[in-house]
């Protein structure tokens, strides 16, 4: 399913979207998604960026081989276009740990899906970045993706704007690729997996990162397909072609 261009109608259909993509996600990692002592909740009030999809542990697993449902970084690195981490004790050098709880398990990882309101100013594309920092320095595994234009708040992408507050480094969109996707491991050492894309480009299969080391493969393309496919008709009409709204009411 190619990726729609949101940009072309207003921001509540991209809502409308969102808040069905998000329950989707959250569905699609209960189904089966997580392993054993994994769970995930939709739009919990947290310190951080209001998360789409948070993702819990509620015990822990002393131990022993890598849990089933899991896949250890070192057998199976994740794939992206870029990947790069932070050089030396990112940790040791700016903050202590803090263990995140929920009062139903500890959350180890956060999915944001971007929305306009992220971007609308300088002000709010600050927040959402200082939050989306503030979760990673908590050892928060965090998961973006941003179907919207790189803005001229944030000219190289979200990515960009995130990284830049733990490691300065060049970091170019391809001009044919403006959106992002991006799946951050907290761990002492950050390292970010980026994939830039573009209006028409299938979503890629990213990790959500568990624990280090430690990830499962996020079903951005599959929970997206079965939004559209429930979407109703006048709103697929609506993306797929914004002037039908204006030729249907002359």
């Amino acid at each position: 399913m190619p990726i729609h261009d949101w940009s072309r109608v207003d921001a509540g259909i991209f809502h409308d979207f969102h808040q069905a993509w998000t329950i989707e996600i959250r569905n699609e990692f209960n189904g089966g998604g997580l392993p054993l002592g994994y769970f995930a909740m939709a739009e919990q009030v947290m310190a951080g960026p209001i998360p789409d999809v948070i993702t819990l542990q509620r015990r822990t697993r002393a131990g022993g081989d890598t849990p089933v449902g899991r896949t250890a970084v070192a057998e199976a690195p994740p794939q992206a276009s870029y990947i790069t981490s932070a050089a030396g004790d990112w940790y040791a050098r700016n903050a202590n740990r803090i263990v995140i709880k929920h009062r139903l398990g500890r959350i180890v990882a956060v999915v944001v899906i971007v929305s306009p309101g992220n971007k609308s100013s300088r002000h709010a594309l600050r927040t959402f970045v200082a939050k989306a920092e503030e979760l990673l320095r908590q050892g928060i595994h965090l998961l973006v993706v941003d179907l919207f234009p790189a803005s001229p708040r944030d000219p190289q992408g979200i990515h960009k704007a995130i990284w830049d507050t733990i490691q300065e480094e060049p970091f170019e969109l391809p001009p044919d690729k403006p959106l992002t996707a991006a799946a951050y491991a907290a761990d002492d050492a950050p390292t970010a997996y980026v994939e830039p894309l573009a209006v028409g480009d299938e979503l890629p299969s990213l990790p959500l990162f568990l624990e280090p080391g430690m990830y499962v493969l996020a079903p951005l393309e599959k929970t997206y397909r079965t939004t559209w496919s429930k979407c109703p008709e006048a709103i697929r009409e609506l993306v797929e072609n914004p002037d039908s709204l204006h030729e249907s009411v002359q």
